[in-house]
């Protein structure tokens, strides 16, 4: 590719070899990008995932510990047994009772 002697050319010019300049960098970038693209594509394929497979961001939300306490006459509040206790079952044990009492 021959490069004009930048020296001697005018304003109008020099802006329209900056244009052709700037579109020819977002070009290659483009062709470079696709190229790398295809690349992955391809060493994913060898391994048996697609791309989409080995790049998605869902993760999965922890599951639930399954409820281990239950109140005695309130089914509805119960406890995993992790975390803080709750109010009831402190209420509990200060009066006496123990977690067996309440487990299910």
């Amino acid at each position: 590719m021959a490069i004009p002697k930048i020296d001697k050319l005018s304003l109008d010019e020099l802006k329209a070899l900056q244009k052709q300049v700037v579109k020819a960098i977002d070009e290659f970038e483009v062709n470079q990008r696709k190229e790398a693209l295809a690349a992955v594509e391809a060493k994913a394929k060898e391994f048996g995932f697609s791309l989409s497979e080995l790049t998605s961001k869902t993760k999965s939300k922890p599951k639930a510990s399954p409820p281990k306490y239950r109140h005695p006459e309130n089914a509805a509040l119960t406890w995993s047994g992790r975390g803080r206790k709750p109010a009831w079952i402190k209420e509990g044990l200060e009066a006496g009772r123990s977690l067996d009492d309440y487990a299910i």
